[in-house]
């Protein structure tokens, strides 16, 4: 019990002693922490217990999460949750893992993506849906990249790109002010403002502000690369015409919009389930938000033409061959839920993890996922 002794010091009165857990191991020094920077990964106990900001950014994760599901939930979405285990992946270009299901001795997959099966759920009637979930890919790591990461992704029917730029700002904008009280974010060593409209521009224009080239005006890819070759710069061995658009965007814009900025109109090549643009064919109905230097979301009108749908993924076949790893498989069932009709759609994918390190101003992925994937010790 509690009481106070005669000079009024607050004290705890132990009629009985139990043991309620062992203790073996001594915590770090308190004074100095947990420093090392692997320690801290590897044994996040340790770090949650005598590192204040350890905590803070897991507390902080929490009400970001809860605060983008209100929002969704606010606006008539409807929170789902869809196979991890597939059959076939698709729906981003990224390699899987593989697993085996003993039971039909099959190889099945870990999604990469949501998106194949929410859009099914449209198809069925369901016009409002999200999950917010992990995917999983198997490529490199990096301080934005992990081969685990969470995603929010939510398609809305009747919707379009345009729509989904005006839902994942005021959805980003109320998730920062549940956190912070307000707009405005520090990240490494930069000023963040999300308040107010955020600016969108074509990434054919970004590209030729930075570095002086017209992607469009260079038609193809012999011509894209004597062009970057013009500017000085090395075109390397990207493939295609779209590719290599996108290497001159992500080397020479992406590190320099540090304010929320959407960015559209991409290669077809890049994006074979988004809707071709009406005004270039070269071109599809996409966006993708940067801020802080880094993607936080991605979005598009969904390509609802069965037919030229089963096109694109013929493409993508015949890229695999050439040897593209990354590209999407024909997923026939999925062209089979869309020959009986999908109504206009715009899908949204938000990058959880990326948004927490904003809000946290966490320099790498690691910081803010509990329990990061590590190389193994060695002996």
């Amino acid at each position: 019990m509690l009481w106070r002794t005669q000079k009024g010091e607050l004290s705890v009165d132990a009629r009985r002693l139990a043991l309620l857990a062992k203790s073996l191991r001594p915590l770090p020094e308190k004074w100095h922490g947990l420093q090392d920077v692997e320690a801290r990964y590897r044994q996040r106990y340790l770090d949650l217990l005598v590192n204040e900001r350890a905590r803070q950014i897991a507390l902080t994760r929490s009400r970001a999460v809860r605060a983008m599901r209100g929002f969704l939930d606010g606006e008539g979405f409807v929170e789902v949750e869809t196979p991890v285990l597939q059959p076939l992946y698709g729906g981003a270009s990224a390699r899987p893992f593989t697993t085996h299901y003993n039971v039909y001795d099959q190889d099945v997959f870990l999604r990469i993506s949501d998106e194949l099966y929410l859009k099914r759920l449209v198809i069925g009637g369901l016009d409002r849906v999200y999950e917010i979930g992990r995917d999983f890919r198997n490529e490199g790591v990096d301080r934005k990249r992990n081969p685990e990461f969470t995603m929010m992704e939510c398609y809305q029917a009747y919707a379009d790109y345009r729509d989904m730029m005006d839902l994942v700002q005021r959805l980003l904008q109320h998730v920062v002010r549940e956190v912070t009280g307000g707009t405005r974010l520090a990240f490494r060593g930069e000023e963040i403002e999300l308040g107010g409209e955020w600016p969108r521009r074509r990434i054919s224009d970004a590209i030729r502000e930075a570095t002086g080239i017209d992607v469009l005006a260079a038609a193809d890819l012999p011509a894209l690369r004597e062009a970057a070759r013009g500017a000085g710069l090395d075109p390397g061995t990207a493939p295609t015409w779209g590719q290599l658009v996108d290497q001159l965007f992500s080397e020479h814009v992406e590190p320099k919009l540090v304010q929320p900025t959407f960015l559209t109109d991409y290669p077809v090549d890049l994006s074979p389930l988004a809707k071709r643009s009406p005004d270039d064919p070269r071109l599809v109905e996409r966006f993708e938000l940067f801020m802080g230097g880094m993607e936080l979301a991605n979005a598009f009108s969904e390509l609802n033409d069965p037919d030229e749908q089963r096109e694109r993924f013929a493409e993508q076949a015949r890229a695999r061959e050439a040897g593209d790893e990354d590209a999407q498989p024909l997923d026939e069932d999925f062209v089979v839920a869309l020959e009986h009709g999908m109504p206009p759609t715009g899908g949204l994918g938000v990058g959880v993890d990326r948004v927490v390190m904003v809000l946290c101003d966490a320099p790498h992925l690691r910081e803010v996922l509990l329990f990061p994937y590590m190389r193994p010790e060695r002996a």
